[in-house]
Formats: structure tokens, C-alpha cells, sequence
């Protein structure tokens, strides 16, 4: 069950998507005390990053491990073994139901939350149907979600248009992690479904992650700190 209350400072993860970890650490430096939980996702992840995650979490940050594993149940077990050993807080896998029992059974009695993504932020109907799915975004994250549910996963990331939706479906037993957060003025990106971040509190989300928006910014620091007033807003 999620906590009951969840600090604004604490639902901003700032995705660290930085080539090297030099400039990870240069930004966590420079967002110093107003930023609690960070991302590490595949970019920093494969440059070298995984030991950022121990040295984060010994100086009292929570890191969200975005490695989104997929493969057959046994080796996502063994993966999500070796991660809950470094200290992450989230860890992703797609929302398959092999891998999302083996990543259960691979955390086994660790703190590591498993967060199961549901459709990719960049997706939209044309992209699940050109990639075989039968079912539209809706349905097939409503589908996802109610497996994940049943196999004990923590928690689900999805776009936060279907955050509410999901609140419906799995009240407040899981957390809701929303990528494809963009302050007003914002440029887009390569995401699709897309929200502002006080959209997103007040639809049910409790995470946001926000990557360029922040670590793109003159002043990172300042925006980090805009978002999370902009939640403290909401929530109020």
C-alpha cells in the first residue's frame, strides 16, 4: 500500500537522462537539498551510472531504477535480485505478465518497489497498431493494470491521461508513477501524451518524472522547485 502521505518534494523524480556520470553528479550538485528521488534510466545506466544508485541512497536520495526489463521470468528474477542489492527504491519492467511475477519473485523480501510500465509515453493507437496490439492504449494499460495488480506488483507507470482511470481500477494499493510531464510552455518532445504536473497530482498521479524540463534548464534547480509548488498546489 502507498504511503498515506507522500511530501510534495518527495513526488518530483528528476530523471538524470545525461550522457555521463560526471554530468549526473554536476546536476545532482547543483539541485543540492530542493531534489529527494532521482531516475536512472538506460543512458546514464549504460555509461557507467548503476553505482550512482548506492551512493545516492546512502546520502538519503531515493533512486528510481528505469532499466524496464523484459525477458524470460528466471533471468528477470536473477536482474531484479542484483538491483534490490544496490539500494533502488523503483525498479520498471514491462507489464508482461512473466516478467512481472519474476521481478515479484526476484525482489523476494527487499524494500525494492516494482513499478510495471503499462504503454510507453511515446505511444500512441497508431504505434500499438502498427506494433501487432489489438487493443487501444486504454485498454490494453486498463488490461495490464488488473494483471499487475493480481501478481503483487507495487505499483504502475503510465501517461498521466490515464492516471484517472487507473485510480478507478486499483484505488490507492498501488502507486501511480506519470512520465510525460511538461510545465506550461514546455516543449513536447517526442512524447505524446503528455500533462502538466498540477494535471497530474489532481488526476491521481503520485509520482511525476521529469527529466528535460529540468536538467535542460538554465536554472534546474528553479524549476525543480516550481514543479514541486505546483504540486503543493494541487494537493491542496
Amino acid at each position: 500500500m502507498i504511503p498515506a502521505e507522500i511530501a510534495p518534494k518527495d513526488r518530483l523524480i528528476v530523471a538524470l537522462d545525461l550522457p555521463s556520470v560526471d554530468a549526473a553528479e554536476a546536476m545532482i550538485a547543483r539541485l543540492g537539498d530542493s531534489v529527494s528521488f532521482y531516475k536512472i534510466g538506460y543512458q546514464l545506466a549504460y555509461a557507467g551510472g548503476l553505482p550512482l544508485i548506492g551512493k545516492l541512497a546512502d546520502k538519503g536520495k531515493k533512486v528510481f531504477a528505469d532499466l524496464k526489463m523484459h525477458d524470460i521470468g528466471n533471468t528477470v528474477a536473477r536482474g531484479t535480485e542484483s538491483v534490490a542489492k544496490l539500494g533502488a527504491t523503483f525498479l520498471t519492467v514491462h507489464a508482461y505478465p512473466q516478467t512481472m511475477k519474476g521481478a515479484v519473485e526476484g525482489r523476494g523480501t527487499a524494500s525494492l518497489k516494482i513499478l510495471a510500465v503499462t504503454v510507453l509515453t511515446s505511444y500512441n493507437e497508431d504505434d500499438l497498431h502498427a506494433a501487432g496490439y489489438r487493443l487501444g492504449v486504454a485498454e490494453l494499460v486498463e488490461a495490464r493494470a488488473q494483471q499487475a495488480q493480481a501478481l503483487g506488483v507495487d505499483g504502475l507507470v503510465s501517461s498521466p491521461e490515464e492516471v484517472g482511470s487507473l485510480r478507478k481500477i486499483v484505488g490507492h494499493q498501488m502507486h501511480l508513477v506519470t512520465p510525460g510531464i511538461r510545465p506550461a510552455g514546455s516543449a513536447t518532445g517526442d512524447q505524446k501524451r503528455i500533462m502538466t504536473p498540477g494535471r497530474a497530482i489532481v488526476a491521481g498521479a503520485d509520482y511525476l518524472v521529469v527529466g528535460r524540463p529540468v536538467v535542460e534548464a538554465t536554472e534546474p534547480k528553479a524549476v525543480a522547485e516550481a514543479i514541486q509548488a505546483e504540486i503543493a498546489q494541487a494537493l491542496g
